[in-house]
Order: structure tokens, then sequence, then C-alpha cells
């Protein structure tokens, strides 16, 4: 295995556009693929009642092959619409206790809180919550959080990098639902 670079930042992907999941698990492969220990948790992310494939996405099938990833999923199987439910609100409590754990242990190297920032736009956590998790970070773990079309200037601020994936035109706009494979 090659010695570790400078890990301990703090990177941020939100926006409008499609890809801030798709840009972490980028990162993932490539932080995977110099032999580095990389975790994922996800908020919101146990699929929906009609959509079976949605359980086992095309990246978790392929990144679940490398032996230095593990993944821990937390939600229900219906979106946030409107005001949380309690369910979806101890969902997003253990998935941030579990991030807290998981990026202060110092035993990943990289820390994927996917959607977390979903989480605050919709209700199921805090912002102040997510400051602490940033704050609670082992010094040589990289953390990344995804997720919102809302900004969270106190976190970026944070941050050490800050990318928006900002969307110009997507197809979910003419009709066209997620498809296995590019969406999922």
């Amino acid at each position: 295995m090659e010695s570790k670079p400078n890990l301990g930042q703090i990177q941020v992907y939100w926006g409008n556009g499609k890809g801030k999941t798709t840009a972490a698990l980028g990162l993932a492969l490539r932080v995977l693929g110099r032999g580095f220990n990389v975790h994922l948790v996800q908020f919101m992310k146990f699929g929906i009642e009609e959509n079976k494939d949605f359980d086992e996405p095309g990246e978790i099938i392929a990144l679940t092959k490398f032996e230095n990833f593990s993944y821990k999923k937390f939600g229900m199987k219906k979106w946030v619409v409107g005001k949380p439910e309690q369910e979806h609100l101890d969902q997003a409590k253990k998935a941030l206790e579990h991030s807290a754990e998981s990026v202060s242990s110092g035993k990943f190297d990289l820390v994927i809180v996917d959607e977390i920032l979903y989480g605050i736009q919709l209700g199921l956590v805090k912002e102040e919550d997510v400051l602490k998790l940033m704050d609670s970070k082992n010094e040589k773990t990289e953390l990344v959080l995804t997720g919102s079309h809302k900004p969270f200037e106190k976190i970026f601020e944070k941050a050490d990098l800050v990318s928006e994936i900002k969307k110009h035109k997507h197809p979910f706009d003419n009709g066209v639902i997620a498809r296995k494979g590019i969406e999922f």
C-alpha cells in the first residue's frame, strides 16, 4: 500500500444538478484504488417501495467488491414529503450518530456522508449537528458531505472545498424517470 497522502480535509458537494453523490463516489473509487479505507454513510437511501432496484444501486454493487470499502444506509422506503414522520427523524438520528462515530474513529481514510445536507434542508437534522460532526472528525480522516439545493454558509465556511453542481438541463424535466445503470 502506498503511503497515505495529507488527508483530513472536508469537502462539500451541493447544488441542484445531478452528480453530487457521483462526484463523491468517484473520489471514493480513487481512494480505494490507492488501497485506503473508505466508509460511506447514506441518509435517506433505503429506496422506495415502487422501485425495488433502487435498493441495490449499481455503484454500491461495484464498490463492495473492494475489501477496503464499507457502507451503511439509513432511511425509510418512502420519501420525506412535507413534515418528516417520526421514523424519518429516528433514522436520521441513527445516521448522524453512526456518521459521528465513523469520522472520529480514525479507522477510515475517507468518510462520505451522503445526502446529509438534504437532511438539513428537509428538517431531519440541524445544521448545528452537522457543524459538530465536522468538528468531531479525526484529523487524518477526509470527510465528504453531499446533498441539498440550498446553500449552508456556516458549513461552507468550515469546509476546505465546496463544489456546486449546477443543473442546466436534465432529462427528468422532460418526463424521463431515473434509469437503471445511469441514475442508480
